[in-house]
């Protein structure tokens, strides 16, 4: 199995325990508090890690350049506002159905790929990811009609808009970690974490500051669960940009589609959701096309 597989579905684990505790946390802070967590509690760490990683070594830290930082920002923008409204859509109902529509990512990441770094999917490959997209929908649709029509505007159009944020957030940090020319695959994706989070960590605390005063000083309060969702934050973003590193961003956010599995646990276990048999059939497809990934992904 090639590592990046295994790492992939370490990372897709982690984010969705994150993704629960991120809805704990809005039930105390506003969306943006909430969001601002993620990446305030986790840029300490990733930088704390780089340290370590460079001292225990006797390294270097791979030198930068201007490719490195636009993608690092660009990526790190990007996942600001898809996370932003990842957390609006956890105010809905179901929290398996809030999440569903971001789901439309791999397609998405594969087509920024295509466009920004010439990334190139074959027929296989793009049918596995296809085939786990119709999972994905059948697990996410609600079953009462009413909640489906008002599901299939606003929401989806927010859930698809988060996917696509997602998906260029991908393809810029694979971008960004693939310019650095020095360092093994761990030490560029550990360079990359750092400097991401430490941005965002400042950006998000700025935009706290101008659109809800008092809100940082809240999240900071709450440290001792947000300090969890920092943690486990940024041990899967470092899962991904490690995956990102080692493989094409539009294979690893498919293989990533597994989430979507723990996600249906995670309804079960935390949220006390029922799981009907169509939402059973969408996991099906989902792990079909995941097994036709780790197949044919090259």
């Amino acid at each position: 199995m090639e590592l990046w597989i295994p790492i992939t579905i370490a990372a897709a684990f982690l984010q969705n325990l994150r993704s629960v505790l991120q809805k704990r946390l809005k039930a105390t802070l506003s969306t943006w508090g909430a969001t601002a967590a993620r990446f305030v509690f986790a840029a300490p760490l990733a930088c704390l890690l780089l340290a370590v990683l460079l001292v225990s070594t006797g390294r270097s830290a791979p030198p930068l350049n201007l490719t490195f930082v636009t993608g690092a920002i660009l990526g790190s923008l990007a996942q600001i506002l898809a996370t932003g409204l990842l957390i609006h859509l956890f105010s809905y109902k179901n929290f398996t159905v809030a999440t569903a529509f971001t789901k439309t990512e791999p397609v998405q990441t594969a087509l920024f790929g295509i466009v920004l770094l010439g990334d190139r999917l074959s027929l296989p490959v793009a049918l596995a990811i296809l085939i786990s997209l119709v999972g994905v929908i059948l697990i996410s649709i609600p079953a009462d009609p009413a909640a489906r029509r008002s599901f299939l505007d606003r929401k989806a159009l927010l859930g698809i808009l988060s996917g696509g944020l997602f998906g260029l957030s991908a393809v810029a940090y694979r971008g960004a970690s693939l310019s650095l020319i020095e360092g093994d695959v761990f030490l560029r994706a550990a360079t990359t974490l750092a400097f991401v989070t430490a941005f965002q960590a400042l950006a998000v605390l700025a935009f706290l500051q101008v659109r809800e005063p008092g809100e940082a000083g809240r999240l900071l309060r709450s440290w001792r669960s947000a300090a969890w969702v920092g943690l486990i934050g940024m041990l899967g973003s470092l899962a991904w940009f490690t995956a990102f590193t080692l493989q094409n961003a539009a294979h690893v956010r498919a293989l990533g589609q597994v989430e979507v599995i723990f996600m249906i646990g995670a309804s079960i276990l935390f949220f006390k959701e029922r799981v009907t048999v169509r939402e059973i059939i969408g996991v099906v497809l989902v792990s079909v096309g995941i097994l036709g990934l780790v197949l044919f992904a090259r």
